[in-house]
């Protein structure tokens, strides 16, 4: 979805959908969802109320049935929030608030809130819903544009946080991906969603130097395109839709 967040994870035939990018990309979403098999969304999450993450919602809510939305206790006074809130209350939906340590069944998967973990004021960014999720021993960690101070009190929380996938918070900015977080974490592999030649310059060089020298294998949406990881009895297999795929797992 270029620069923004939109995540779709599946197990036995059900689906969670994590953000569907700005708002000019839930048709790309609706129709990536389509080719999927997706007929319905058992949650929609919508990590925090930025356009590049919650832009494409409403159009997702108006084109599935959805049984279950959760986005975090803060709102913005944007067209684009009042967008998805009007799409909520079209499809006589209710809001279920993000709790960290409350889990959620996803066909022979289950997920756990993660955050936010408390009142961030005004920093959208913080207020992100983060989650695990896991199945078998294989699990992934997604975190929206949780930054430093967001991404550190859940280190601090006690929650299982390891994974062996991450997505890098804030598009691989450096504001995020903090050494406490990404020590808890501890991937083998990190997925940066961002946008080909974006004006933000993610991701960071920061970023991107911390992971190497963890030895963590990288894979970037602006490189390759939409990112597929399927967990098997052999780990983690992936699969990209652009070319850029050489000397990657």
């Amino acid at each position: 979805v270029g620069q923004g967040d939109s995540i779709l994870a599946e197990s036995d035939g059900h689906f969670l959908l994590i953000d569907a990018g700005e708002n000019d990309q839930g048709d790309t979403v609706i129709s990536y969802l389509e080719e999927a098999g997706v007929e319905a969304l058992d949650y929609v999450i919508g990590t925090h109320p930025h356009s590049d993450h919650i832009g494409g919602l409403d159009d997702v809510i108006r084109a599935f049935d959805v049984e279950t939305v959760i986005l975090p206790p803060v709102e913005h006074t944007t067209k684009t929030f009042e967008d998805v809130l009007d799409a909520i209350e079209e499809k006589d939906l209710s809001i279920t608030l993000p709790v960290p340590g409350d889990s959620y069944g996803l066909g022979g998967a289950a997920f756990t809130i993660l955050a936010p973990q408390k009142d961030y004021g005004d920093d959208l960014n913080n207020w992100s819903v983060g989650l695990r999720l896991a199945c078998g021993d294989g699990a992934f960690v997604a975190c929206g544009d949780a930054e430093a101070q967001a991404e550190e009190d859940m280190a601090a929380s006690g929650l299982a946080l390891s994974a062996d996938v991450l997505k890098i918070g804030h598009h691989g900015s450096s504001t995020s991906t903090s050494d406490a977080f990404l020590k808890a974490v501890s991937p083998a592999f990190a997925v940066i969603s961002c946008g080909e030649g974006n004006s933000y310059g993610h991701p960071h060089k920061e970023t991107l130097e911390k992971l190497e020298a963890a030895g963590i294998q990288v894979l970037r949406t602006d490189l390759l395109g939409d990112i597929t990881a399927q967990w098997g009895e052999d780990g983690v297999t992936w699969a990209y839709s652009g070319n850029n795929a050489a000397e990657l797992p």
